[in-house]
């Protein structure tokens, strides 16, 4: 090469195998030009500051043979390097070991730090994390040692690793998981760390992984002071993760409080998963003293105790490690199947439904007898309760479950209970997760109450968006199968799912056979003036509206598919799903999920 010459050994110079004779430097990087055996310098051709070309000749050299040579100017071999020292340090001032008051603070409150929750999610030397050395864009008014003591990662801890590696062995274990830190000026939203999101919202986008995020604390920050903006609205952080919805599965989970822009991020997840002692809400206590609004505690914004009734918390943890738990066990039925399960004693499905079809009964005790043992996990179970949905496996394969719940109102389908279906049925749609449904309804509720809470739309989008999933649907009718809200639940008609089966119990009608009978024959009973031949008559109506819409008499008509052994539903929905062809999507098959 051409270049200038730095230094040249001096003539008689012992030189060692490897060792350099010349330092030229090309191009502003210096160059090492080394001998392959050792050596004698006899001549030496240049001197330093020569320009020399390509090919030049720099000194001549013989063989020498000896044991130890003399070693020019350079790196020397051996003991540690300052500049890897540096970034091993820098690393872990960072960790939670090097900052022992702040930990302290967070065990005392029965709490996790970020990093030990992140830990016990990912697998063991699996995570990678983006953007540890990060520090509080706030440069103009503290100190960067202070900053590198007080404001690690910017309070954003965020990477790449495995969760339930040893279920899932391939990429399906990988998710970007991300965590906000309570003991970095409150887990507040800051420059740095809304830019570590974007970058791993982008990585997730493009990996198309799942994200977890750990979102606690307030919103943005007032107290960053080295960027140049004003309002902080060209943020892409919300918009870069609401667009992952239905790319992705989204997991949210919060514990203590969880406010403005965290709440923001939370309630853009799938599933949210809130800790015992929880508040959540879209403004925190300043904000609402801000807005002329009073003043409040924070305690007393979005308890637990509200958001769990109203839909916001999909599932409640005890304690951090449960939550943990829970990510873990939601993520596992979008990673696909596993391979052993246990299946319960079928047979004993057979004695579930009472034999008086008037008494009530649990719906619950239909799904942890018919899906895998231990496989079940319900969703929203304190909101919409007229409704189940939940997640389960059948020999191993992940599922959807929807199912009517008869302890309230008789599991008829109010304006709740047809949100919760409508929005369950878009996320298994938007994962490809097929969808059992359990039918045990007299129909949509009715009734001038139920009317005031815009029951014709609500109800009405659990028909839009039933029918038009492309899931694999098979739908089994437990007992009730009246009017529209049973075919809502069944995708539109006993027909549209790919098979529609029924138990003995199974009955069917346009509307309730009590109702039915009163409406159809009124002025026939009317005209019967002793009361107990009215009622005996209008029993004997009843009773033979049942023989007619009863599980047998339908299925002569082949209004559905099959009346079977309750024992014998597995078989039904691996026959189905067994056949159903894989998906093989790219991107997103829906626009989004719907948050609420």
């Amino acid at each position: 090469m051409q270049g200038t010459v730095l230094s040249v050994v001096p003539v008689g110079s012992l030189v060692r195998a490897g060792g350099a004779v010349v330092i030229l430097e090309s191009m502003k990087m210096q160059h090492d030009v080394i001998v392959d055996h050792p050596s004698r310098v006899v001549e030496v051709k240049v001197a330093a500051g020569d320009t020399v070309m390509a090919g030049s000749p720099l000194v001549v050299v013989e063989s020498a043979d000896v044991a130890t040579a003399d070693t020019p100017d350079g790196d020397v071999a051996g003991g540690p390097r300052v500049d890897l020292t540096e970034v091993i340090d820098r690393h872990r001032s960072g960790l939670d070991a090097a900052r022992p008051e702040a930990t302290g603070r967070r065990h005392e409150a029965g709490r996790r730090t970020a990093r030990e929750n992140v830990a016990d999610l990912v697998d063991v030397d699996s995570f990678v994390e983006y953007g540890p050395l990060v520090i509080a864009a706030q440069r103009r008014r503290r100190g960067v040692d202070d900053l590198i003591a007080r404001t690690p990662a910017d309070g954003l801890v965020g990477g790449i690793g495995r969760v339930n590696g040893e279920l899932f062995a391939g990429r399906e274990s990988r998710v970007v998981v991300m965590s906000y830190d309570y003991t970095v000026l409150a887990g507040t939203q800051g420059q740095q760390n809304h830019r570590k999101k974007d970058r791993l919202f982008d990585v997730a986008e493009r990996l198309q992984v799942p994200v977890v995020f750990f979102a606690e604390g307030g919103g943005g920050r007032p107290g960053d002071t080295d960027g140049l903006g004003v309002s902080g609205l060209d943020c892409w952080a919300f918009h870069d993760f609401a667009r992952l919805s239905g790319l992705v599965p989204l997991v949210g989970i919060t514990g203590g409080y969880c406010f403005a822009g965290n709440a923001a991020i939370l309630g853009c997840c799938d599933v949210v998963i809130a800790l015992e002692g929880s508040n959540i809400g879209m403004g925190g206590p300043a904000m609402i003293e801000g807005g002329g609004l009073g003043v409040f505690e924070p305690t007393a914004i979005g308890p637990l105790s509200v958001q769990r009734v109203n839909g916001v918390v999909d599932l409640v943890a005890q304690d951090d490690a449960h939550a943990v738990v829970l990510a873990k066990k939601y993520l596992s039925y979008f990673q696909g199947p596993v391979g052993s399960s246990v299946t319960p004693d079928q047979t004993g499905l057979r004695d579930v439904v009472p034999t008086n079809r008037k008494k009530a009964y649990d719906m619950h005790d239909v799904l942890d007898g018919l899906f895998d043992i231990d496989s079940v996990l319900e969703l929203r179970r304190d909101f919409g309760i007229g409704m189940i949905t939940a997640l389960a496996r059948v020999d191993g394969r992940p599922v959807g479950v929807v199912a009517n719940n008869p302890v309230h109102l008789a599991g008829a389908i109010d304006s709740d209970g047809a949100d919760k279906a409508a929005r369950f049925m878009q996320l298994c749609d938007a994962f490809d997760l097929p969808i059992v449904t359990l039918v045990d309804t007299p129909g949509m509720m009715v009734g001038p109450d139920v009317e005031e809470t815009a029951l014709v739309r609500h109800c009405s989008r659990l028909f839009v968006t039933a029918v038009n999933i492309t899931v694999p649907v098979v739908s089994v009718v437990v007992r009730k199968s009246y009017g529209l809200g049973a075919q809502a639940i069944m995708a539109g008609s006993t027909k549209a799912p790919l098979a529609c089966v029924a138990w003995p119990t199974g009955e069917f009608g346009g509307m309730g056979l009590e109702g039915a009978v009163r409406l159809g024959y009124r002025n026939e009973l009317v005209a019967i003036t002793d009361p107990i031949e009215r009622e005996a008559t209008f029993q004997q109506m009843v009773d033979r509206m049942y023989e007619h819409g009863k599980a047998l008499s339908v299925s002569t008509h082949f209004e559905i598919d099959d009346v079977i052994d309750p024992a014998d539903t597995r078989r039904w929905i691996n026959a189905v799903f067994e056949s159903a062809p894989l998906a093989t999507r790219q991107g997103k098959k829906r626009p989004n999920v719907d948050t609420w």
